[in-house]
């Protein structure tokens, strides 16, 4: 059995190829992401790498679209969206591949 500590990971990747990772690997990346209203991304997309994100609690807004808590979204690979907290947030993002250096910005 292995224990860590979220705060300890690379902005809440804790499988994937980070350091430090309790999985290191690229297959797949995943994060627990905790957001602050009005925390945004600008808009990019991943020319490789199918994301998922899973809006635990709070409220974003994906390429215009707005979600909360159950909602799952799928961007897939060559498809832009730019990413903004409506209110604090916590999400489970899932990239596969683990694709490094697979983030573009528009």
């Amino acid at each position: 059995m292995t224990l860590a500590n979220l705060q300890e990971m690379t902005k809440g990747w804790f499988i994937g190829n980070f350091e430090p990772s309790l999985y290191k690997t690229n297959a797949v990346e995943v994060a627990v992401k905790r957001y602050a209203q009005g925390d945004r991304e600008g808009r990019h997309y991943h020319k490789v790498a199918t994301e998922f994100t899973v809006v635990l609690s709070g409220r974003i807004r994906m390429d215009k679209n707005e979600y909360g808590a159950d909602d799952i979204v799928r961007v897939e690979p060559g498809e832009a969206t730019d990413f903004e907290c409506l209110e604090d947030t916590v999400t489970v993002v899932v990239k596969i591949p683990g694709a490094e250096n697979d983030k573009y910005v528009c």
